[in-house]
This record gives C-alpha cells, sequence and structure tokens, in this order.
C-alpha cells in the first residue's frame, strides 16, 4: 500500500512555512475526504464570556474550558545543538529558527500532571532543547528538567521547582465516542491559552510516522483546530478532563485542515508514570510481527473474517510463543475488547506491564479460542 502520509525533515523546508510534522500531500487516502476549508470553533477566554461559533452547544464549553486552561503551559526552547532536527514531528510546533544555525528557539505546549511539577509534553518539543522555559497561565516563569523522554510515543515528561499547581482530572479515552464534543487547549504560534472545539472523527488511526517497527500510533483524530505550538497541549472532554495530548495534524499548507492527532490518555498515563518512577518507559512486548487482516488476506487464510489482526512470525522465546500462539493466528480481542487493526493492537499491547497477563481471544483452524499471555520484556 503506498504510504499516504508524508513527513518533512529538516533540510527539507526551504522558504515554505511548513512548521508542521504531517503533511497530507496529493495523494489521499480512499477511506478519507479530501480536506476541505472548515471553519476553527473558537472559544475566546474572556471573563464573563464565551463567544461559541456554534448551535445549541450540548456541553458548557466556557466551564470546560475554565477548568482546563490553568493545567495547559507554554514551552520555550532553545538549542544550538541539531539533535532534533531529524525528528520528523518537529514542526508541529513554533520554530524561529527551521534551518538551523546558532541558537534555535522554537516553542510548544505541555500539561501540568502532578502539583508538584511533572509536566506532560511531546518529545519532538524538548528533543535536542539546551534550555526550556516554562511559562504558566498565571505567567510565572520556571526553568524545566526533562525527567525521561520515549520517542516511540513521541511523550515526554519535564519538571519545573513548583508546589500547588493546578493539575487536570484523567478521563477514559477508551470510553470517548466518535462524534463526542471535545476541546483542544494550547499555545499556538506562540499565543497564550487558545482553545478551540471540535468533535472525535475517529480513533485508533496510525500516520506511520514515528520511526521503527515498534512505535506505538493509536491516536484519537478530531477536527478541533489546532496549529504550530499546540504540540504537547491537552485535548479534553465536556467535562474539562484530559482525554489525550496534542501531537500532530494532516494538512497540504502546513496550518489546521480538519485533521488532528490526539495521544489518548490511557497510554499518556501508562509512559508517563514509568518515566516518573524509573526514568523510562518499561515497555512489555507481544514478541510478533503482524499485519492487518484485510480481504486479501482473509482469502489467504481461507477465513470469512473481516478485520482483526494476522501474525506473520513470533520471536522465539517472546511473549507470543511462550503462550503458544502461532503464525496465521488472527487476534480478534484482547481482553474482551476487540481488535479490529494493527493500532488498536499495539495500544493495549502498549498500556500493559510486564507481568501482565492479556486474554488474548485468537482465530485457529476456523476455531475461536482464548490464549492467556503473560507478557515479556523485550528479548
Amino acid at each position: 500500500m503506498q504510504q499516504w502520509w508524508k513527513t518533512i525533515l529538516a533540510g527539507a523546508v526551504g522558504g515554505a512555512i511548513a512548521l508542521l510534522g504531517v503533511f497530507l500531500f496529493d495523494s489521499v487516502r480512499p477511506s478519507l475526504p479530501a480536506p476541505q476549508d472548515i471553519p476553527a470553533r473558537q472559544v475566546n477566554l474572556v471573563p464573563g464570556q464565551a463567544t461559541l461559533n456554534l448551535p445549541n452547544p450540548t456541553f458548557d464549553f466556557k466551564a470546560a474550558a475554565q477548568r482546563a486552561t490553568p493545567s495547559v503551559v507554554h514551552i520555550a526552547a532553545s538549542s544550538g545543538s541539531e539533535a532534533g532536527a531529524n525528528n520528523p514531528l518537529r514542526f508541529f510546533f513554533d520554530d524561529n529558527n527551521p534551518h538551523g544555525g546558532g541558537m534555535g528557539q522554537s516553542s510548544g505546549s505541555g500539561v501540568i500532571y502532578s502539583a508538584d511539577g511533572y509536566i506532560i509534553t511531546n518529545n519532538h518539543v524538548v528533543e535536542g532543547a539546551a534550555n526550556l522555559m516554562v511559562t504558566l497561565s498565571d505567567n510565572r516563569k520556571f526553568t524545566a528538567t526533562v525527567i525521561g523522554t520515549d520517542k516511540k510515543t513521541d511523550l515526554a515528561i519535564i519538571k519545573i521547582e513548583a508546589n500547588d499547581l493546578p493539575t487536570l482530572a484523567i478521563a477514559n479515552s477508551d470510553e470517548a465516542g466518535v462524534g463526542e464534543w471535545v476541546l483542544a487547549v494550547g499555545n499556538p504560534l506562540d499565543l497564550t491559552s487558545t482553545v478551540t472545539a471540535g468533535i472525535i472523527s475517529a480513533k485508533g488511526r496510525s500516520l506511520e510516522l514515528i520511526p521503527g517497527r515498534d512505535a506505538i500510533e493509536s491516536f484519537l483524530q478530531t477536527d478541533a483546530a489546532v496549529n504550530p505550538g499546540n504540540s504537547g497541549g491537552a485535548l479534553v472532554d465536556a467535562q474539562g478532563q484530559l482525554l489525550g495530548i496534542n501531537t500532530a495534524i494532516a494538512t497540504r499548507t502546513g496550518l489546521f485542515q480538519g485533521y488532528s492527532f490526539a495521544i489518548p490518555v490511557n497510554l499518556v498515563t501508562r509512559i508517563v508514570d514509568d518515566i516518573i518512577e524509573y526514568g523510562s518507559y518499561q515497555r512489555a512486548f507481544l514478541g510478533v510481527s503482524i499485519y492487518p487482516l484485510d480481504a486479501e488476506a482473509a482469502d489467504e487464510l481461507g477465513i470469512t473474517l473481516s478485520q482483526g489482526v494476522v501474525l506473520d512470525e513470533l520471536v522465539d522465546g517472546g511473549s507470543a510463543q511462550y503462550a503458544g500462539l502461532l503464525p496465521r493466528d488472527v487476534i480478534v480481542k484482547v481482553n474482551n475488547r476487540t481488535i479490529r487493526d494493527v493500532p488498536e493492537l499495539t495500544e493495549i499491547v502498549g498500556r500493559s506491564k510486564v507481568g501482565d497477563v492479556l486474554e488474548v481471544t485468537v482465530f485457529r483452524k476456523g476455531k475461536e479460542m482464548i490464549v492467556p499471555v503473560q507478557m515479556r520484556g523485550q528479548k
């Protein structure tokens, strides 16, 4: 299948205003309509009023925005190196020195995770930065330290020396449904505390953007307007609870055109908790190579299933082989959650811990069976 999501590296920008991580060029995947000019639904945070470009909103945008904005910060990064220059996501945040050379200046967003100063953001916001300056919603400024990062999910934790900081309640991203209202909160284009509204357009999206076969991509897709500088900011639900971390957009122009993507919070918390406790993500691996079940694969396997994930090869001594899974098994459920495609499987495996037992339902030789799989670390 032709790769339809295109990424761009530092040297390819030239003089364009291309400051984003994902570009949707002229070849558009058939399953998605061509981008249209969709007006952003803007929430203006003005004391005493919320100006909404929406008819009969189904929830209180103003209340949700007021709960969320105090916990979203502005991150200014400076570096004289090009350590992060080849990160394909780096253009999703404001970069005042896209061509390299000298002290680069860039900015993004972050979400306060704990009252004592831990802040979630994207790896591409802080990668290669020599200095990080965090500005809170009340305009206080703090120097930040990187606690740890995970390139395979594009997440990072930084820390400031402060106490009694405002934090967000955590939503359950598994329960979020397509069509539900969401708000994107961040600092686009180096502005402060900007809030936009939209709906969840899809779940479990993979952009094939993060390098490596072991990347975890299972994004929430929304149409909330997101632009450079929003990277690392909050996606919140109707109650102002954290639903995801805004990470990427698809665009022809370098600015928002209707597709934005956030890492679901159920995956985020699993990873950042490890980073805070251990300094890095302690990842469990299934130990397989896989591919999605489509019509062609189903014909080849002689089955009538229309969705699932096919096991291709198993790693010797890996979790799958040790549990008795076999090549050509089709995974259709994990812990009774339906698995439709690869992103759903990689997310649920990515959220597991070493030692956890996953109840994996597979289709083998015309029958479904449940195989308990105890998760192991990387072999």
